[in-house]
């Protein structure tokens, strides 16, 4: 298992690879993410364990967020569970319409 160090230097590492294959600046992904060049050179550099969500910015601007999708499924119910909780969902009862009238008639 990998330690933590070693998860944000291969983070950061793939982030910057992919930074330099958009032909981007580190100037440039800073100030589209709203962080700092500093920021960005710690993030890649696996030096900081930035807050999540400078580090959602950068992957938003690094076109990476969908990735996640993949990363963390989201959970899936089972069958059956989807079946018993489709019966009991709540029905409106019908009701007859009575004819729509104006209110001045006697």
């Amino acid at each position: 298992m990998l330690v933590d160090e070693e998860i944000l230097a291969e983070l950061g590492a793939r982030l910057e690879k992919r930074r330099l294959d958009f032909g981007y600046t580190q100037a440039h992904v800073a100030r589209e993410a709203g962080v700092s060049v500093r920021t960005l050179a710690r993030l890649e550099a696996g030096a900081v364990a930035s807050q999540l969500s400078t580090f959602l910015r950068v992957c938003r601007v690094l076109e990476v967020l969908d990735a996640f999708e993949n990363a963390i499924p989201s959970a899936k119910m089972n069958p059956l569970d989807e079946l018993q909780r489709a019966s009991k969902s709540r029905r409106r009862a019908s009701s007859v319409p009575s004819p729509w009238v104006w209110g001045d008639e006697e």
